[in-house]
């Protein structure tokens, strides 16, 4: 209905009402919206009408917008009109039902997220030219007797803490436990070996891995039989290659041996052409990928789930993996727009079913120590409960969308942020090399490449800045963030816990403000190609070392200045870094 609609219709006059500078109006039938208030904003609260779906608009006057977030944003953090956007479907493995107008001070101005994070949403947005206003729109298929929320933030707080505390609210149930192992850095095969994998090959790479500071060993495409075909063509029948693994579960074994946790790779929505499966299951699978060579199971239909549920529980009871790295889940979608299957209409709600089922099923066997890695578009607030390990989606050697990807992901989960395997010319210098390392010290790190060829530089630089990674991780990674405006891609980033604090510089000639006298130890990061960094001070001067080493963790300095308030410029070398420490005052004479 709603996509029907044109934006005279979506602008149309109503009876509209005024909740914290914001106008709400329900476009269709339906009780009027209730709305309480609290300390942080205020609930809207919508009833199911006889006539089918709702439709609600929000909108505020654009003032001084330079931007719109939402998770699925991308590189389109631009304010787009109304009449160029479209209608989009967000839902539990698509996105999520949020968003954020923000200012040029990178503080909200339109903030808002649903409840309904599982059932599928379709949203749309944009700026009305005649009215300079902005617009969000959420169209719902409620059924009777069914209500939803939807929470609008108080303006004014800044874009990070505007939406942590907007999906701090929107968990749909309990949240996956999230052990200590999947807060360590990973070892993943995709990039380095791809599907070219065995259990040799895996197991001396896990080795170095473990040496070099991994915890976690992701083995990607290529294990199963049938894997070296065209697309996905040989996923589906879930069965290790024999003359890669002769013994997958003694294989397993062994890397678990070595410290690491074991997870495989699986797809388990996708139907290979030339699997035995596809025989059995394409009857459930309608729709077709050819680019790929495979077909899309609709989770509505009972025998899905049961099939994926026991591929995936089977493959971690056999082999006595650790936990699975699910992929493709976003592929469900394809089938938003046909008639559904046995179970239910929509799939947000099936894959909720499954996702469910799955989860208890590996808990069982796993317990609180259960990993399952989930990738974006469907790291959202509804998914916590079924992935502990909340990966941002492919960008092999772009830097700079792992670091706005994971930095994305943290704004709208609690779960452990991983970014994505990362990769780099072996060719490369050790300085290009670590910027892509600095591009996850926000997150959990993934390393994709491979160690037994890396060259003395790489290898000391890979192990600096993952022991770097381990001794801050609090810092890094559950600390306060603050990381500016989406749209000018966090190119400075400042994370503090406690007394410590860690500066990340991103792009050059760019400031970050300190109020340097709060913190025992300041780690400046130059993730640039310039020789140095600027920090301004706030407060109190304070005399403090400064101890700086290069992108391979060589000493290349020490000294000791007098930073008091205002800017300053600090010699730290090309993708290398540099701690200030207070000078301790000399011993008063007794």
């Amino acid at each position: 209905m709603a996509d029907t609609m044109d934006l005279a219709q979506l602008w149309a006059d109503h009876d509209a009402i005024h909740v914290n500078g914001v106008e709400v109006a329900l476009l269709t039938g339906g009780s009027r919206p209730e709305v309480e208030h609290d300390e942080d904003g205020a609930v809207i609260r919508l009833q199911a009408g006889p006539a089918g779906p709702v439709l609600l608009r929000l909108a505020v006057p654009i003032g001084d917008a330079v931007g719109y977030w939402h998770p699925a944003a991308g590189w389109d953090r631009h304010l787009v009109a109304d009449w160029a956007s479209r209608w989009r479907s967000v839902g539990l493995v698509a996105s999520a039902p949020l968003g954020c107008l923000y200012d040029a001070a990178g503080s909200a101005l339109l903030a808002f997220a649903s409840d309904r994070v599982t059932a599928t949403t379709r949203i749309r947005f944009g700026v009305a030219e005649a009215t300079a206003r902005f617009g969000v729109w959420l169209a719902m298929d409620l059924r009777p007797g069914e209500s939803c929320a939807v929470r609008l933030q108080a303006a004014g707080r800044s874009f990070t803490d505007t939406m942590r505390a907007l999906t701090h609210r929107l968990r749909d149930g309990d949240a996956l436990p999230t052990p200590d192992a999947a807060r360590t850095p990973a070892y993943s095969t995709w990039y380095s070996l791809h599907r070219d994998v065995d259990a040799a090959r895996v197991e001396a790479e896990a080795a170095r891995a473990a040496e070099a500071g991994c915890g976690i060993l992701l083995l990607d495409d290529g294990w199963q039989q049938r894997a070296q075909g065209p697309g996905y063509s040989g996923s589906g029948d879930w069965t290790p290659d024999p003359a890669k693994f002769p013994d997958f579960a003694a294989h397993v074994k062994t890397v678990q041996g070595l410290g690491l946790r074991y997870l495989a790779w699986i797809a388990p929505l996708l139907i290979g052409e030339r699997t035995l499966a596809h025989e059995e299951m394409k009857a459930f699978a309608p729709h077709a990928v050819p680019r790929l060579s495979c077909r899309v199971l609709d989770p509505r239909h009972e025998e899905v789930r049961r099939f994926v549920t026991e591929a995936c529980v089977h493959l971690v009871r056999r082999y006595g993996l650790d936990g699975l790295k699910i992929d493709f889940l976003d592929f469900a979608m394809l089938h938003a727009q046909e008639e559904g299957g046995r179970a239910d209409s929509d799939i947000g709600v099936a894959m909720r079913l499954l996702l469910t089922e799955l989860r208890e099923r590996l808990r069982e066997l796993r317990g609180d120590e259960l990993l399952v890695e989930l990738r974006q578009p469907y790291t959202g607030p509804g998914m916590v409960g079924f992935g502990n390990l909340l990966r941002a989606e492919d960008c092999p050697a772009d830097a700079t969308a792992n670091r706005v990807r994971t930095l994305d992901i943290a704004a709208t989960t609690a779960g452990a942020v991983h970014s994505d395997m990362l990769m780099w010319d072996p060719g490369a210098t050790a300085e290009t090399a670590a910027r892509q390392l600095h591009s996850a010290l926000y997150a959990t790190p993934q390393i994709s490449v491979p160690l037994a060829g890396q060259s003395a530089e790489h290898r000391a630089m890979t192990t600096f800045w993952l022991g770097f990674w381990w001794d801050h991780r609090d810092v890094l990674t559950r600390g306060e963030i603050r990381a500016g405006r989406p749209d000018q891609l966090y190119e400075t980033v400042i994370a503090s816990a406690g007394k410590r604090a860690v500066i990340t510089y991103y792009a050059e000639h760019r400031v970050a403000p300190l109020r340097l006298e709060a913190f025992t130890e300041t780690a400046l990061v130059n993730s640039t190609a310039a020789a140095h960094v600027v920090l301004d001070v706030d407060g109190r001067a304070v005399e403090v070392r400064l101890d700086a080493a290069d992108a391979c963790g060589r000493p290349v300095g020490s000294s000791v200045r007098t930073l008091g308030p205002g800017l300053h410029s600090i010699p730290v070398p090309p993708s290398g870094l540099c701690v200030l420490r207070p000078v301790p005052p000399a011993d008063c004479p007794r």
